[in-house]
């Protein structure tokens, strides 16, 4: 491995995060940011004309765990919390830790049959729920016992939770170490429903300083943050503004029609830039007065992040992160001769990489294979899934899934993905988890769904079905289907387009062979499922990269 200019500045940030005193555990974190930083804006949701301070945030954060203790919630208890951006989603999130509970964050997108999986996988003895969600919570099936009186909040504050004000001190009567569980933190895999990333303190902690010390060295000190809080884009993006004692700007929802307007009304610094703004924006004059310094631009085109950094004066690189490790790689600014390449950058702090073959044995630089993480503080394991952990584990290295190939500099290029995903404007889709909502229609015998190409959320959903034998596009017409998929999925995970196809491309072992998928292998209609109507040649031949 070569001494490229690049690497200089990731080991810098090893060795400053390396000599930090990190704090025991996440209370002591928001004490002493609370102490160091005071009546600073800690959080800015600034579309709901509210603010948190340091301050307000541990002391109101303290009396809400009080509340949970005192209503019999102890260390170790598992906490499903369905709330959308907000003060309350950062004061019941750091309860929770503070109390050594392990959050288990909730899609607020979910309906009842999401949440009947969720919380029974997770084991959760209770809810905080948005009262807006209240008709999901409703809609399950079998709603656990411990869950019947769910705590319901209404409003920007956690209700009751907060009956008697700010507490200054809190302390439980039992040590909440480092090494703990905090969450289970639900991410969409390969073979069906979601699986639970059981993750520390700790993991949150290097997560939070290790990103807080790049945007101090970039100079960012008002970072805006559209994720939801649910995932952990929303938890990791809070928590590095408060490692720094930065203003988070929240948003409550993303809009790409107003994203830069509001990144020039809150005068933020930082932000993960979504490619299609590119394309949803029109160019304007005053494009360089933006006051962003540097953006991530996550898996964006070599000539799109040229043309950002052009068009909005501003530093943008990639890098490459999974829920399971928390940061794996980071793009260094000086990251030269590499960018085109379309690199993602190299191995983050206390973080190492290797890409392997199918028989394990480490690739030569430039040559492809699987990304392999290891490190400090990398999830614990899959929650009650011992068949996926291990899978996903080869000794203390975890599987990413990803095809990557590493240059003689130790830069990272991803090729492909081995996972059976599809990524959708950011979110993560299995596509084996629409398969088998799909197959559960009788009228449906197989189904595949693929990530088709898409201008501005970069993949989109599409399924082909194979109809029961004796079946017709009469008995399960696209309406139909669409409605069959909505009672069923979330909206980000319902498909977009739809093909019958009487057969599928078959492997040696009679498997759907999706990578031979093709304009073929549909000769009949495709469907727009958003509006039902059939697509024209142009597009249709778009979705299998044979127009534009």
């Amino acid at each position: 491995m070569t001494d490229h200019p690049g690497r200089a500045e990731i080991e810098a940030l090893a060795g400053e995060l390396a000599a930090l005193e990190m704090p025991e555990n996440l209370g002591a974190f928001a004490a002493r940011a609370a102490k160091r930083h005071g009546n600073a804006v800690a959080a800015d949701f600034f579309q709901l004309g509210l603010t948190l301070s340091y301050r307000e945030l541990h002391t109101r954060s303290n009396r809400i765990a009080a509340s949970l203790l005192a209503r019999g919630h102890r260390k170790g208890a598992h906490v499903a919390v369905m709330l959308p951006n907000g003060p309350a989603a950062l004061l019941v999130w750091f309860a929770l830790m503070k109390l050594g509970a392990v959050i288990v964050p909730v899609n607020t997108a979910y309906g009842g049959k999401e949440l009947d999986f969720i919380l029974d996988q997770s084991d959760a003895e209770a809810l905080i729920i948005g009262r807006d969600f209240l008709p999901a919570f409703e809609a399950m099936a079998r709603r656990p016992e411990a869950l019947a009186d769910p705590i319901v909040v209404d409003g920007a504050d956690a209700g009751a939770l907060e009956e008697g004000g700010p507490l200054e001190m809190f302390e439980p009567p039992y040590p909440v170490a480092a090494t703990d569980l905090a969450s289970l933190q639900y991410t969409s895999g390969t073979t069906g429903f979601p699986k639970g990333c059981m993750l520390s303190q700790d993991y949150w902690l290097l997560l939070g300083h290790s990103i807080g010390l790049l945007h101090r060295a970039r100079g960012c000190a008002r970072l805006f943050f559209w994720a939801p809080f649910f995932y952990m884009d929303g938890q990791w993006s809070f928590l590095s503004a408060m490692s720094i004692g930065a203003r988070a700007i929240i948003a409550s929802k993303m809009s790409l029609s107003r994203f830069l307007g509001w990144i020039r009304e809150t005068r933020a610094e930082y932000c993960v830039l979504p490619e299609p703004i590119l394309k949803a924006v029109p160019p304007r004059p005053d494009d360089g007065d933006l006051p962003l310094k540097f953006v991530h631009a996550f898996g964006w085109r070599p000539a799109a992040r040229a043309e950002a950094e052009r068009r909005f004066g501003l530093i943008a690189r990639d890098s490459f992160g999974m829920t399971e490790v928390g940061p794996a790689l980071i793009c260094p600014v000086d990251a030269q001769g590499k960018l085109e390449q379309a690199t993602c950058g190299v191995a983050a702090p206390f973080r190492e990489t290797r890409v392997v073959d199918e028989e394990g044995r480490e690739c030569p630089p430039g040559t492809p294979g699987e990304l392999q993480i290891r490190g400090r503080a990398i999830m614990l394991g899959y929650y009650k899934r011992p068949d996926a952990n291990r899978a996903a584990f080869d000794g203390a290295w975890l599987r990413t899934g990803d095809l990557f190939v590493k240059d003689e500099d130790g830069y990272h290029r991803i090729v492909g993905r081995l996972k059976d995903m599809i990524k959708r404007a950011g979110e993560n889709i299995s596509a084996s988890e629409v398969e088998a909502a799909l197959c559960e229609a009788p009228e449906v015998a197989e189904a595949a769904a693929i990530a088709v190409p898409d201008p501005l959320r970069r993949e989109e959903v599409m399924v082909l079905v194979k109809l029961a034998e004796g079946a017709t596009m009469d008995d399960l017409p696209p309406a139909a289907l669409r409605a069959h998929a909505a009672d069923r999925l979330a909206p980000f995970k319902r498909p977009r387009y739809l093909a019958y196809v009487p057969e599928f491309p078959r492997t040696a072992t009679g498997k759907i062979a999706k990578a031979r998928i093709g304009a073929d292998t549909c000769p009949g209609p495709v469907f727009d499922l958003s509006s039902a109507e059939r697509l024209d040649e142009r597009r249709r031949a778009a979705l299998f990269g044979g127009g534009s």
